[in-house]
């Protein structure tokens, strides 16, 4: 008894000297619990009416789910999508054409143990994919077809939407596989367009972002760096830089973008064991500053910088928090004053 004694007292220590010393910045909300482990979230911003906006989160187990929140954190049971087998992360894209006449929003999630990506059509909750879609079907190695980040990109060039995804381990090459969504008359298909992505080995790679304006792919190869690519498939696949990674005390977790309409903007990116957000430059990817949310152990986040109602009125930032639920943040307490560049035009 006294050797475990010792042994919880040394474990404590280590943890609370690892913990942010910044001053801690609660939330506006904290969302009610999931079942399982949340890991990722997604915000869907309903242009009628924003204030009915959505909160997307993954509930990752066997038994998993795609919760929906409104903005009070509470649970929309009818925009909840269970019975998922081990959902990893969650991703919005705006305008997907669907035929001629119709456009819809759409939401994607990976569905780890059925070795798919499955795709939804938002804020009806109606199924686009006869079921899912199977990704990395060329693996040959354990555990390499086994899907877990995600990202959506429109490109700006012809609105084409590719599904961007990861895996939850892989080769040192060609790690990551982008697929372009395309419907026609008889339905909504997934076709692998290309292979990229370095790999370190050294841990894995989750988190994925995408900055359609820009043209960037963001990825975190989480005992190194973010990686940088090129969205668009025909600006190749060489990787354009790594950088971030001395900011980080041990796993690059979830990266969310804010955007403005000026091309200014930041990407925030979780430091997991920290207990702290990571602040970029958009435009320079240079290294801003630190925040602490007050979350534990955060996998994934997501950001918009559109007011959405009198709580969140200059955007929303979610971040999933280790107690089975998320944090809601007025956008202004995560980026105070746009960190003082004036030039940050609500988007």
């Amino acid at each position: 008894m006294r050797y475990f004694v010792l042994i919880f007292v040394a474990s404590s220590l280590l943890f609370s000297c690892h913990r942010s010393k910044l001053p801690p910045i609660p939330p506006e909300v904290v969302t009610e619990s999931t079942v399982n482990d949340t890991d990722d979230p997604a915000i869907w911003v309903n242009a009628k009416n924003p204030a009915q906006s959505i909160v997307f989160g993954t509930d990752k187990e066997t038994n998993g789910a795609i919760y929906a929140f409104d903005l009070n954190g509470k649970i929309i049971g009818d925009k909840t999508i269970r019975n998922i087998k081990r959902p990893n992360n969650v991703d919005i894209e705006y305008g997907f054409q669907l035929n001629d006449s119709t456009t819809t929003d759409i939401l994607v999630f990976t569905e780890r143990e059925r070795k798919q990506i499955r795709l939804f059509s938002v804020p009806d909750m109606k199924a686009l994919d006869g079921g899912g879609f199977p990704v990395f079907q060329d693996a040959t190695a354990t555990g390499h077809d086994l899907p877990m980040g995600i990202s959506l990109y429109k490109s700006p060039k012809d609105s084409t939407v590719y599904a961007i995804v990861g895996r939850k381990s892989g080769p040192q090459t060609d790690y990551i596989h982008q697929y372009a969504l395309r419907s026609d008359s008889v339905g909504v298909k997934a076709q692998l367009v290309r292979t990229f992505g370095t790999f370190s080995g050294q841990k894995e790679i989750e988190a994925i972002a995408v900055d359609d304006a820009l043209g960037w792919v963001y990825y975190a190869d989480e005992g190194v760096c973010i990686r940088k690519y090129y969205a668009e498939p025909s600006m190749g696949n060489s990787e354009v830089s790594c950088f971030g990674g001395e900011y980080f005390l041990e796993d690059i977790e979830g990266i969310a973008i804010a955007t403005y309409n000026n091309g200014k903007g930041h990407i925030i990116v979780s430091n997991q064991q920290k207990g702290e957000f990571n602040i970029f430059s958009r435009e320079s990817n240079e290294f801003l500053k630190a925040v602490n949310l007050s979350t534990m152990e955060t996998d994934g986040c997501e950001v918009v910088t559109v007011p959405l109602n009198d709580t969140f009125s200059s955007g929303l930032f979610v971040a999933m928090n280790d107690e089975k639920n998320f944090y809601f943040y007025d956008l202004k307490k995560v980026l105070p004053d746009c960190l003082t560049n004036a030039d940050c035009e609500t988007r």
